[in-house]
């Protein structure tokens, strides 16, 4: 399986019936007027594991033939991956490793714990996940789950973008365009191969714009200077071979937001939706409160893609005046 169709979506979807959350759409009045589409949002917030990534990791590991499976795996996540991977693991009885980074936010630590996996952790600013995790793999006799640069990953992601186009459906709606929170671009990757008629909009972090930069230049730009951002989801280094392929085909488009404008989206969330919502999950919904995405008298699908955030800084911005 090197490339992705509709139909590797359709397979996914099959696999994962029944063991992922069939998540809501919502949306809200304020955010129409703000924005002046009819905006969409797709609550991957209130996925089992609190993220999207649940998605990707049951359909790669579900896939694996069963004498691969003895061995178990081994992925590397700054936390919504690693939970999706160790619950995935877990439920089809698997071993899993778990490459963190040491600052990855303890809930999501704690979580991935819980679920069974053990975890080794590194420095993301000077230690190579990758390389950890390779090795690692080749000493336990593992199977690498990568968490975006895999076909059955983004397949699995893509599901997300299938029941959006099935609930939109429903309403006899279609989706001109998608904002969709991105680190490695998986997900946004299965949700362009879902919604082929739709234009793709890739929400970063300031500062985390690789994808963005490398859809206007034509290849692969990976960030310039790491630093420090509130969206630990979306701290990823560049975006893969596989997920520029599908994006840039796509003519996708980025947008970053700051911290600032990510947590004024979170409290958006909370007030008017009730939802709690990571700063890497709520960066599409920044990203349409900021008017950086031209979407006036538009149909919208935009991804709340995680709610897993430390419950004292959840506190500390949802309280804040701003």
């Amino acid at each position: 399986m090197s490339g992705i169709v509709r139909d590797d979506l359709m397979a996914a979807a099959a696999r994962i019936k029944g063991k992922a959350v069939r998540t809501p759409l919502l949306r809200s009045d304020l955010l129409d007027q703000m924005t002046g589409a009819r905006v969409f949002l797709k609550a991957e917030c209130l996925q089992l594991t609190g993220s999207f990534k649940f998605r990707g990791a049951y359909n790669r590991l579900s896939a694996m033939p069963h004498e691969e499976r003895t061995g178990g795996v081994v992925a590397f996540s700054s936390g919504n991956h690693a939970q999706g991977v160790a619950r995935a693991a877990q439920m089809l009885g698997m071993p899993a490793v778990i490459v963190m980074p040491a600052d990855a936010p303890d809930l999501k630590v704690e979580r991935t714990r819980r679920d069974g996996a053990e975890i080794v952790f590194y420095d993301r600013l000077s230690g190579s996940r990758e390389e950890i995790a390779a090795d690692l793999a080749t000493t336990r006799g593992a199977v690498l789950v990568p968490s975006f640069d895999d076909p059955y990953i983004v397949a699995g992601q893509g599901t997300a973008g299938l029941e959006a186009g099935e609930q939109l459906s429903e309403m006899g709606l279609e989706a001109d365009m998608a904002v969709v929170c991105c680190g490695g671009g998986g997900l946004a990757s299965g949700i362009a191969t879902a919604l082929p008629g739709a234009h793709i909009w890739l929400a970063e972090p300031a500062g985390y714009d690789d994808a963005g930069r490398s859809m206007e230049a034509g290849e692969i730009r990976p960030v310039e200077a790491p630093g420090r951002t509130l969206c630990d989801a979306l701290q990823t280094l560049s975006i893969s071979p596989l997920t520029f392929g599908i994006l840039s085909a796509r003519g996708a488009a980025g947008v970053a937001a700051t911290d600032d404008e990510v947590m004024r989206a979170m409290r958006f969330a909370f007030a008017e939706l009730k939802l709690v919502v990571e700063p890497g999950g709520a960066a599409a919904l920044a990203a349409l409160m900021t008017g950086q995405v031209p979407c006036e008298s538009k149909t919208v699908l935009a991804t709340l893609s995680g709610g897993n955030v430390d419950p004292a800084l959840f506190a500390q911005i949802v309280s804040a005046r701003g």
